[in-house]
């Protein structure tokens, strides 16, 4: 299903203030909080609001969210990683007041087994500039840990679990401070059965708390246009947690230099190396690309620095629309070892070129005389 523009979910431009996308979704979550609108699908929308709030309130996701779109923020961004460090609290306080309004974000998103997840992993890949440029897919080996067969993860001697007396069964402990002003209610985790409800009659000999070291092969596609130090999010590769969702794998990519074109985003650059003569005289170019060679018509007299834009010869955008282009920069070398019949030419040229309105046709002759001994 494909998601909805962030600035149109809160009704805002895309210039907004920090304070104007607080204001905007203070106004809709009052509008459709579960605790106050019990319609059907009020809960999803409340949800899509605070998705929205999350992202475009923080400075850094706003751009990484206004730069690649929903498919290159989500490649770098779990949900977890959406609504850490989001201000809610003085939003909800607004709304309620002092009273308590049932435990945090993540429990109405997520749960509570949501919210005790496996550890997310890194994991370091070098490709090709070739591989970066057209898109690749790469296998590696990723030291983790995983469920143990045995018990399945449980942790326990075949797999056989009681209820958890600490939380009765529900893996979590609900506390209640009271205030001047009412009360607060602090939900957390079991940390006697780390929220999982059960706990083992008898320990698993194969493994320590369900989990058991492993090398996994795990197969990556990496899409054409990343650059270096680009972030894909692979999720549920990271560690395996007992009861729980996995956590997930971030490969941070690190491209290799190429031998003749530089990046500047998704446009190429490359210098490309003229005689003095081919540029006196102008040639065609078979310039090189990533994919093919392309013709380059250099006319007459083209100077050194002369930089010859090739349109769509780039690399590929990750957004998907279209391509960079190359840069071709003409450098002419001078000429250093000569005979003594291309210096005397040259001695003439120069001499004649004191005063180029002069000569007309004759410095048309010259300029053959020097095309066949050069060329």
């Amino acid at each position: 299903m494909t998601k909805r523009d962030y600035y149109e979910i809160l009704g805002i431009n895309k210039n907004a203030s920090l304070d104007e996308i607080k204001k905007a979704y203070k106004k809709l979550a009052k509008q459709y909080h579960p605790d106050i609108n019990k319609e059907k699908g009020s809960d999803e929308k409340f949800k899509e609001l605070s998705e929205a709030y999350a992202v475009l309130s923080d400075e850094n996701k706003r751009k990484t969210y206004n730069e690649y779109g929903h498919d290159g923020f989500d490649q770098r961004f779990s949900q977890e990683d959406i609504f850490r460090n989001a201000d809610f609290d003085s939003i909800f306080g607004d709304i309620f007041g002092n009273e308590s309004f049932g435990g945090s974000i993540f429990d109405m998103f997520f749960g509570s087994e949501r919210r005790s997840r496996g550890r997310d992993l890194r994991y370091n890949i070098e490709i090709s500039f070739e591989e970066a440029a057209l898109g690749c897919k790469k296998t590696i080996r990723l030291p983790k840990k995983v469920k143990c067969a045995h018990c399945n993860g449980t942790g326990a001697k075949d797999g056989d679990l009681t209820t958890c007396k600490t939380c009765n069964g529900s893996g979590q402990v609900r506390r209640v401070t009271r205030i001047a002003f009412g009360s607060f209610t602090q939900v957390t985790n079991c940390n006697a059965c780390r929220g999982y409800g059960k706990t083992a009659k008898d320990k698993c000999g194969y493994c320590k708390e369900g989990l058991i070291d492993k090398v996994k092969e795990i197969s990556i596609s990496i899409p054409a246009g990343v650059d270096n130090g680009n972030t894909l999010r692979i999720s549920n590769e990271g560690e395996e947690l007992r009861g729980t969702n996995n956590g997930d794998l971030y490969v941070v990519i690190n491209i290799d230099e190429h031998e003749f074109f530089e990046r500047d985003g998704f446009d190429l650059y490359l210098d490309y190396y003229l005689s003095f003569p081919k540029a006196v005289f102008g040639t065609v170019l078979d310039a090189p690309t990533l994919n093919d060679n392309v013709k380059i018509k250099v006319p007459e007299g083209t100077q050194s620095g002369t930089i010859f834009r090739i349109k769509d010869k780039g690399i590929k955008k990750l957004d998907g629309n279209g391509y960079g282009d190359l840069f071709l920069k003409v450098n002419v070398k001078t000429p250093t070892k000569l005979n003594p019949k291309q210096k005397k030419l040259l001695q003439e040229f120069a001499h004649e070129s004191k005063d180029e309105t002069r000569y007309g046709k004759s410095e048309r002759s010259l300029f053959n005389k020097i095309k066949d001994i050069f060329l």
